[in-house]
């Protein structure tokens, strides 16, 4: 089963010109959908993304990345 990434281009804490490629080096064959996911009060302070429909949360991008590398049961070779 294919991985699902959601992601909001509107929520203060999250950037997607850094998250995406991240997303995609996590998982190159994912579905990637950008665009409000209706999370907007924890989307104002935290980094966010739905994976397989189950937000995760984190302080910083970095924090957020180890969360999903878990979830999803892979690790990330190197930073962007």
């Amino acid at each position: 089963m294919a991985n699902e990434f959601r992601i909001c281009d509107e929520c203060l804490a999250t950037n997607i010109k850094t998250l995406v490629p991240r997303l995609k080096k996590i998982d190159p064959e994912a579905t990637i959908q950008i665009g409000c996911q209706s999370y907007c009060g924890p989307g104002r302070k935290k980094v966010f993304a739905f994976v397989n429909d189950k937000p995760l949360t984190g302080m910083t991008e970095d924090e957020l990345i180890k969360k999903i590398e878990k979830k999803i049961g892979t690790k990330q070779i190197s930073n962007i």
